[in-house]
């Protein structure tokens, strides 16, 4: 089998399809840094395009045979990109070899001393940031990958000269097989992406497998906490770092303190107090994510004064409880959640906060995750003084299961179900109150409702 690696070199001419993505435009980026001639396509225009083509990298609008160049050695492709794209089909025509993105990125990640990856069904985007923030902290001048927007970057990556990379590393389809990590961090295991996993079982192989990829003197990560996630790692017989809230693991915290949305709290480290932080952001769930972050800072050499600085400095990515502006006196909040514990630690976090309401707008994403976990989800909805529920969002998927949000909504109480985003937005401008707080919550497009409310739009 043809490695990519044969051609991630200078003068090599390459061409990605989706270009404009997010992990796609840095890939393009570090490439044309290698000094490899880099063109690509996608479906609209951008700012991330119209950075690229400042690089000289030529990038064309729509997908066509005609886009691939004679001379082209190699494409790459997003996993979107499906085989009938004509692109592809020219260059299997061509004879031009076709990779994945994540094979690139992986082949990559071999050139750098440090390769530090974060994976888990939940918390990965928050806690791939809060290792940013702290690399930056201690001037390692990291490359970065992460699948949301920090506001440190002003972007979701960013690419630096240092001997350290650090990317967010996904599970669906296996995808971070093709990783090489010199620290993996797995900050917790869960059932998810059952359209593509058979059963937990599986899913755990997966991570397993992930986890195997790390060498001999590189550390693995590991949430002490989480059942699933020792689970699965004890059978490789290897060592494991392991951070948590108790203090039987190597990494945990003490002396936890609640102040409004802040938490402070001292990281401790095999019994002795390593620093004391103070977070930003709300929920012991990013107490977790913050203590999986500093034991990864840990395992690297990182001091603890940039380990104090960089979590103390972050205050959120973008879609991550992140405070849009105030409705008629509501303060209106986004959150990607879109898994039932997702759903759960958001509210565990809120809760606490002191509002007269909490007025949630879900909006489920596809309808294999609604079907397979439907009570789960039931059992979070439940908890909000009300429950707006948006349609199931597709994503990927056809309905052949014939479920709805309606079937939610059926056996959840105080809650409202809308076929149309439309019909929503003017119901919750008629409900939110002062003292409320107003939650989209969910990984499709019910964050534009809470967009337009902060705005004033009709």
């Amino acid at each position: 089998m043809t490695s990519i690696r044969n051609y991630l070199t200078p003068v090599k001419k390459g061409h990605l399809i989706g270009i404009g993505g997010v992990s796609m435009a840095p890939l393009a980026e570090v490439l044309a840094g290698m000094g490899l001639d880099i063109s690509g396509s996608d479906m609209v225009n951008s700012e991330k395009i119209e950075y690229l083509r400042s690089l000289g990298i030529r990038v064309s609008i729509g997908h066509s045979a005609e886009n691939l160049y004679p001379d082209t050695d190699f494409v790459v492709r997003t996993a979107a990109v499906r085989d009938d794209n004509p692109e592809i089909v020219a260059a299997n025509e061509m004879g031009i070899p076709v990779f994945e993105r994540t094979q690139a990125w992986g082949t990559i990640m071999q050139d750098y001393k440090n390769a530090l990856c974060i994976a888990g069904t939940h918390g990965k985007t928050t806690t791939t940031s809060m290792c940013t923030h702290i690399l930056m902290a201690a001037e390692k001048d990291p490359t970065v990958m992460i699948g949301g927007t920090l506001p440190l970057l002003h972007a979701g990556h960013r690419v630096g000269s240092g001997d350290t990379i650090v990317m967010e590393s996904c599970e669906y389809y296996n995808s971070f097989h093709c990783f090489f990590p010199t620290v993996a961090v797995i900050l917790n295991i869960d059932a998810d992406h059952l359209d593509f996993f058979e059963d937990l079982e599986d899913i755990k192989a997966s991570f397993r497998k992930f986890a195997s990829l790390v060498p001999e003197d590189g550390h693995i990560v590991a949430n002490a906490d989480d059942k699933n996630t020792m689970d699965a790692l004890v059978p490789l017989e290897r060592k494991l770092v392991t951070f948590g809230l108790s203090p039987s693991a190597d990494v945990y915290a003490e002396d936890i303190v609640t102040r409004g949305a802040q938490t402070d709290f001292t990281i401790m480290y095999k019994g002795k107090k390593y620093c004391r932080v103070n977070l930003r952001v709300p929920g012991l769930h990013n107490v977790k994510n913050a203590l999986a972050a500093a034991t990864a800072a840990i395992c690297m050499n990182i001091k603890p004064v940039a380990v104090r600085c960089g979590l103390s400095a972050f205050t959120g990515v973008k879609r991550r409880f992140e405070f849009k502006g105030k409705y008629n006196g509501a303060d209106v909040y986004d959150d990607y959640a879109h898994h039932p514990n997702e759903i759960r630690a958001l509210l565990d976090a809120v809760e606490p906060l002191g509002y007269k309401r909490i007025i949630m707008v879900f909006q489920p994403h596809t309808y294999t995750r609604t079907n397979v976990l439907f009570d789960d989800f039931v059992e979070q909805l439940r908890r909000p003084d009300l429950t707006f529920l948006a349609e199931i969002y597709a994503a990927r998927e056809t309905n052949t299961i014939g479920i709805s949000s309606s079937d939610l909504a059926h056996v959840i109480p105080n809650s409202l179900f809308f076929d149309n985003l439309e019909e929503l937005e003017k119901s919750l401008r008629w409900t939110a109150a002062p003292g409320d707080i107003i939650l989209t919550v969910g990984a499709g497009n019910i964050y534009k409702i809470g967009e337009r409310l902060v705005a004033g739009q009709k």
